[in-house]
């Protein structure tokens, strides 16, 4: 990290929303290196969460807070005022609530100003500057708000005409390409980031199928349903129940950790294979179909019929032989 740090006239304390990318790092580091205390902020819901954020913390030695984003995310994906991105993403709604709940936090906990790692036209929906203007109006902080990485191609904030932080050691960021910020990284000793990629599951195109579909089916309130989705192979049936299987021994043991009482656990008898989830109160026939979904993706891979061991979370068990189910059909129920 670069040591040219200057003495504030009073420690100067910044709140900055944190992803764990490369750009909300060092925008971190640019306020650090005018000896601005930094605590990085992350927002948590069931698309999102704080791995890369701790692990950007760690390294960088800074206190993370995590605040629950999921209530919030939730009802914007009902009615988004400003619509969706290419996914089911609603990238302007969705940051002007995080900066308004970072604003209450700044109030309550006393720091100076908010602070993120957007960078001007880098993103076509939510870093345009009309877009970053709706966002930190509406937000209510917009005064409060500063983009290090940006700030020389945006108004002076308040922070920065109140002399807590000096605009002329803030940089000049824009576009899409990313070499500068490279390039800073390099400055900055940071070798190890992750890729650009976004982070947010409402803009993965599969993901965004699966919810879609179980949107259609149970509604947003399914909060255990939508928690699952980033878990093994979804299957809808005819009768409209919507059954799991496991891709590998960590989707196995994730869907047998999170069963609830009354649902089935499917899983062979004999050698390695997936572990099927069948919600409670599903038919027999179900159940049924289900077990050859196990049989047809068990390790064997075999047209002959195979064994399962069907357990109901709190309940008995019963063993039964079925045979693998026909890939048209795999084909016909499968949810992306």
């Amino acid at each position: 990290m670069n040591e040219d740090i200057i003495a504030p006239k009073h420690k100067v304390r910044g709140l900055v929303l944190l992803s764990g990318g490369l750009d909300s790092t060092l925008a971190i580091c640019v306020l650090r290196e005018q000896g601005v205390e930094v605590t990085a902020l992350c927002f948590v819901s069931p698309f999102f969460d704080d791995r890369k954020a701790r692990q950007a913390t760690d390294r960088l030695g800074i206190a993370l807070l995590s605040e629950n984003f999921s209530e919030a995310i939730l009802g914007l994906l009902r009615a988004p005022k400003h619509g969706f991105g290419a996914g089911m993403n609603p990238c302007i709604d969705c940051h002007t609530a995080m900066l308004r709940r970072a604003g209450e936090i700044m109030q309550r906990d006393g720091y100076d100003f908010i602070a993120t790692g957007e960078v001007l036209d880098q993103r076509p929906m939510s870093q345009r500057r009309k877009s970053l203007d709706v966002v930190a109006n509406e937000s209510g902080w917009a005064e409060r708000i500063v983009r290090p990485l940006s700030a020389l191609l945006l108004p002076e904030s308040a922070p920065e005409r109140e002399g807590l932080i000096d605009r002329s050691r803030l940089r000049a960021l824009s576009g899409r390409n990313r070499k500068p910020q490279f390039a800073l990284a390099v400055q900055y000793g940071i070798t190890d980031y992750p890729t650009p990629a976004g982070g947010c599951r409402l803009t993965e195109p599969n993901y965004v199928a699966r919810l879609r579909e179980l949107v259609a089916h149970e509604g947003l309130d399914d909060r255990r349903g939508i928690d699952r989705l980033r878990l093994g192979r979804h299957f809808r049936l005819a009768s409209g129940t919507r059954i799991m299987i496991g891709r590998n021994a960590a989707d196995n043991a994730a869907i047998e950790a999170d069963a609830q009482p009354g649902e089935r656990v499917i899983r062979a008898d004999a050698g390695p294979g997936p572990t099927g989830l069948v919600p409670a109160g599903a038919s027999s026939e179900d159940v049924e179909t289900a077990a050859a979904f196990v049989v047809r993706y068990g390790d064997l891979r075999s047209e002959a019929p195979g064994s399962v061991c069907v357990m109901t979370v709190g309940g008995g068990q019963e063993h039964m032989t079925v045979s693998p189910i026909a890939e048209k059909l795999v084909e016909n129920c499968r949810i992306k």
